[in-house]
């Protein structure tokens, strides 16, 4: 039984993805069960738990596991037609009898999360089966579109390889998935330091370099000088001058004049009449 969200997310004639979001792709040659939740935005948890509800019953032999880091559900098709050949391929596939696939998953979605609960269920189930996990060259989120688009042929290059070799099994089951921000960050190709010369009239070229890599860690006072010999000569002048008006001001307060020497009978004239 084929479900529509598969050829929502692969045949839709415009995909509007968010730039924290991803697509999920289920395919598998077994039956699958009706799954609940059918929306195409999703959280990571939501489509974890309806993969482990379609992987708990072990129905193949052989799961392969492929990781597309930075992969937007615009990635895999446009107005133009499929971006994804051979992912499309692989759905179109007649063993292909299950498909559950959601445009938009928020969140972190891991590899080794689906592998590890294949594992553990088809263990219980007393199954042996194979499971495999690929992760193709992240996609470059910085670059240009045209850049972008010549990765992504490249993987899926590397994906037809890998379903080529998978659809040669009886049964099996591929997860196609992604998370946004899995993935080493895309690195320039620009080696060598751009160097940006600026004229000003006769003056010469000025060159920007890089940033020093480390910075000055050295004490305060070592990196700068706060007492130059002039503000030192300065300070100990100010200080001589300081010390002058001080003992200046203390010698005049320090004069001191009768009340007597102001009376008229104790003047000059008061002693003659006393002689």
């Amino acid at each position: 039984m084929r479900l529509s969200t598969a050829a929502a997310l692969l045949a839709s004639t415009a995909v509007q993805a968010f730039s924290d979001s991803s697509p999920f792709v289920l395919l598998s040659t077994a039956q699958i069960s009706d799954i609940s939740k059918t929306e195409q935005l999703q959280t990571s948890g939501q489509v974890l738990d309806s993969a482990k509800k379609i992987l708990s019953s072990c129905s193949t032999s052989r799961y392969v596991v492929v990781s597309q880091p930075n992969l937007h559900a615009s990635d895999l098709r446009d107005r133009t037609g499929c971006l994804a050949p051979n992912l499309c391929r692989a759905r179109d596939n007649k063993k292909i009898q299950g498909q559950f696939s959601v445009a938009e998953v928020i969140g972190q979605l891991a590899t080794e999360d689906i592998s590890n609960y294949i594992k553990s269920a088809c263990e219980e189930k007393g199954k042996d089966v194979r499971v495999e996990e690929h992760q193709l060259s992240p996609l470059p989120g910085g670059a240009s579109s045209s850049k972008r688009s010549a990765v992504m042929g490249d993987n899926d290059h590397e994906l037809g390889q890998i379903v080529e070799t998978v659809e040669a099994s009886d049964d099996y089951t591929i997860i196609y998935l992604s998370s946004p921000h899995e993935g080493k960050p895309y690195e320039s190709e620009f080696i060598e330091p751009v160097h940006m010369e600026l004229k000003h009239r006769r003056s010469a070229p000025i060159t920007i370099g890089r940033r020093a890599d480390k910075a000055d860690n050295r004490p305060l006072f070592e990196k700068y000088q706060f007492f130059t010999p002039g503000i030192f000569m300065g300070l100990l002048g100010a200080f001589v001058l300081l010390s002058i008006l001080y003992v200046g001001i203390s010698a005049l307060s320090s004069l001191s004049v009768s009340y007597g020497a102001f009376d008229k009978e104790m003047g000059p004239a008061a002693q003659k009449k006393q002689m």
